[in-house]
């Protein structure tokens, strides 16, 4: 549309950031259309357009091609509207150091590919962060990831959201703690063993009945934490002077793929009243000495 009195330039905008102007104008760059923080045309405009080719009398097109015309204006409006909601989202999260002249456009144009469909405000919101993260420090989140990302509806982004509830950082490891997928504090939590299959299934995690956290220097503690709690784990005595073979912490049948990782970072989980207790139980049955930092 010619000449839009209504368009605000990005100059026009107070406060924007040099890293917002950078990443918008690498966005533009990649996928050829400006993205304007206000919006450059929105729904109505593009209903506007459609019903003005509607009465041009001069298009000779039948009532099939018309129909199919109207269709298309109106569903790219859609997406058009899905790109700029996303991206405006993502906004907030750009920091002052960010890199977005890094990124890689291919990157970007997979991203908007993917996003363009989504207009649920709550998994708009996931792809604002990752959007951000990727312009924060490039490389962060794969395509792989992103791809995930846009095979996931809403009930499935919420399950795995519960599943991240579960979920310490140990050392510098980001490990859920599953040890018994029926057991009433993971039930509770509507995770069970049908949404670890699922979860499996979208590639979020993989099942390891093996797995746990190999401490490799026995003469040091190991920082772990849940949420706001960190606590200090120590070797038990009797195990200190066993210097072969690194001591091996259990923790449970799951493991983060890569894109879990990426993705649970990204999410919003709580934590689970009780959980902490329930590890901490169990990790004294398998010998550690225990120490809270704060709670």
């Amino acid at each position: 549309m010619s000449d839009d009195k209504s368009l605000v330039k990005i100059e026009d905008v107070v406060g924007i950031s040099q890293p917002v102007t950078r990443l918008i104008d690498k966005i533009s760059d990649a996928i050829g259309t400006l993205y304007e923080p206000r919006r450059i045309r929105n729904v109505a405009e593009a209903e506007s357009e459609a019903a003005l080719i509607k009465e041009e009398s001069q298009i000779k097109i039948n009532e099939l091609q018309q129909r199919a015309m109207l269709r298309f204006i109106s569903e790219e409006a859609k997406k058009q509207g899905n790109i700029e909601s996303i991206t405006q989202k993502a906004i907030p999260l750009v920091e002052d150091s960010a890199k977005p002249d890094e990124m890689e456009d291919d990157w970007i144009v997979n991203f908007y590919d993917k996003c363009r469909i989504i207009s649920d405000d709550d998994m708009q919101q996931l792809w604002s962060k990752i959007l951000a993260g990727e312009a924060n420090a490039p490389g962060s989140y794969s395509k792989r990831t992103v791809n995930l990302l846009g095979s996931l509806d809403k009930k499935d982004a919420n399950s795995f959201t519960s599943f991240c509830s579960f979920i310490w950082d140990i050392g510098d490891g980001t490990i859920p703690l599953i040890y018994d997928y029926n057991a009433e504090i993971y039930n509770h939590q509507n995770t069970d063993f049908e949404t670890y299959a699922h979860l499996i299934d979208m590639g979020l995690i993989h099942c390891d009945f093996h797995s746990g956290f190999k401490w490799n220097d026995s003469n040091s503690t190991l920082p772990a934490s849940y949420f706001d709690t960190t606590i200090i784990l120590e070797i038990p005595e009797k195990n200190k002077d066993n210097q072969k073979d690194p001591y091996f912490i259990n923790t449970g049948y799951a493991l983060l793929t890569n894109s879990g990782k990426e993705l649970a970072r990204i999410c919003n989980p709580k934590p689970v009243d009780g959980f902490l207790d329930y590890v901490l139980e169990n990790w004294k049955t398998q010998g550690l000495n225990i120490k809270i930092i704060n709670q």
